[in-house]
């Protein structure tokens, strides 16, 4: 299983890396950073369209036909139309979510930003993740790039990752330590 996530892992990333050349090459990476943005968001959002690029049963070119709808709706540049084509034609579109990841946190080290991670029990406003973000960069002294997600299974409390530093304020970690505390006295 671990030789599996690798190899995911390192496909994703040589994916993200080509991407990220070929939108520096053409001058683009701003736009292409805003694309992925916007394709994440759409992986996030709709179940059906995540639910169709993981179904091996749906074939390539209905696949590589709804990129290309997607790809024309949102007005996408002809790198991510191509990209989007390429990962489509290779079958690869199960890798998407972690190359998007890749590509934006590529980006982000290349434009000297820390990647949080948030998840909240409630849903945040625009402005509430904003407030969040600046305290944050203010903390680590560095501008940060907010992935925020909403997770109604906490119960209360947030989760923030920041590299390496976790801040675990959630009521359901807290209930599961006293579990664990209770079975183990």
């Amino acid at each position: 299983m671990s030789s599996k996530s690798t190899f995911s892992g390192s496909t994703s990333k040589s994916y993200a890396l080509a991407l990220y050349e070929i939108s520096k090459e053409n001058s683009e990476l701003n736009k292409v950073e805003e694309e992925m943005q916007n394709l994440s968001k759409l992986l996030n959002v709709n179940q059906d369209f995540k639910e169709m690029i993981l179904n091996p049963t749906v074939s390539k070119e209905d696949k590589i036909n709804v990129m290309s709808a997607i790809a024309e709706k949102n007005n996408f540049s002809k790198t991510i139309r191509k990209f989007l084509g390429f990962v489509a034609n290779k079958n690869r579109l199960f890798f998407l979510e972690k190359i998007i990841d890749s590509f934006l946190s590529l980006v982000s080290k290349s434009k000297g930003e820390l990647k949080a991670k948030i998840i909240s029990s409630k849903e945040l406003s625009l402005d509430e993740q904003k407030k969040i973000q600046s305290d944050l960069s203010k903390d680590f002294k560095s501008s940060l790039n907010l992935d925020y997600k909403y997770d109604p299974n906490l119960i209360a409390g947030l989760i923030i990752q920041i590299g390496s530093v976790m801040i675990d304020t959630s009521i359901k970690t807290k209930l599961k330590k006293l579990e664990k505390n209770m079975l183990e006295a």
